[in-house]
């Protein structure tokens, strides 16, 4: 099964950023969204490295509560960071 999951942008660099999510930081490449703005505060879905989407905070959460009871620890808050 593929995942991808939703993080926030800390910081942009040309086509990458740094990103985070639950406490995780990470270095992702935006070369997939390079048409679209990318800014510090954006979330993005990051598969294998890379931000495939841009999503609301909306999403965001929503995605994580998801992700959280097909887990079924339920004890995420769908925070993201």
């Amino acid at each position: 099964m593929c995942l991808g999951v939703p993080m926030r942008v800390l910081s942009v660099e040309g086509t990458r950023a740094r990103c985070a999510a639950r406490g995780v930081e990470r270095e992702v490449s935006l070369f997939l969204l390079q048409h679209e703005p990318v800014a510090p505060g954006d979330w993005v879905v990051v598969h294998v490295g890379y931000a495939i989407q841009r999503l609301s905070e909306a999403q965001a959460r929503a995605t994580w509560a998801l992700l959280d009871a097909a887990d079924g620890d339920g004890e995420g808050e769908g925070s993201g960071a």
